[in-house]
C-alpha cells in the first residue's frame, strides 16, 4: 500500500502544482474554460492558489499525515464544484476536472488505507 500511496500522492500533487503555474501564467486555454464553464476571470489566482496549496498540502502530508488528509479532502472538494461548474454550464467536457478529481480522491484514500484511519 506504501508505494500506491506514494505513486498516486506524488502524481496528484505534481499535477495540482503544474496546474496552478497555468493558471498563474494566464493560458489561453485555461481562460476559455473558465469562460465556458461561467466561471469570473477574477477567479482565477485565488483557485490556482488553491490548487497549489493542495499539492503542497500532499507533500507535506507525507511528513504531517493530518496535513495530507486536509489536503486531499480539499482537493476532492475543489474538483466536485470544478465538476458542477460545468455541469451547470452545460459543458460537458469533463476530462480535466474529473481527471483531476480521481487524481486526488486516489491520494485521499491511499493515504487513509495506508495510515489505517
Amino acid at each position: 500500500m506504501f508505494i500506491a500511496y506514494v505513486t498516486v500522492t506524488l502524481l496528484a500533487a505534481a499535477a495540482n502544482i503544474s496546474v496552478a503555474f497555468v493558471d498563474y501564467a494566464r493560458s489561453p486555454q485555461v481562460i476559455a474554460n473558465m469562460d465556458r464553464a461561467r466561471v469570473p476571470r477574477s477567479w482565477l489566482f485565488p483557485l490556482g492558489h488553491l490548487k497549489l496549496a493542495g499539492g503542497m498540502g500532499l507533500l507535506a502530508g507525507f511528513a504531517v499525515p493530518w496535513i495530507g488528509v486536509a489536503a486531499g479532502a480539499g482537493l476532492v472538494l475543489f474538483f466536485a464544484g470544478a465538476v458542477l461548474f460545468h455541469l451547470r454550464a452545460r459543458v460537458y467536457t469533463l476530462q480535466f476536472p474529473l481527471g483531476f478529481w480521481v487524481l486526488a480522491a486516489a491520494a485521499l484514500v491511499t493515504g487513509i488505507a495506508h495510515r489505517g484511519i
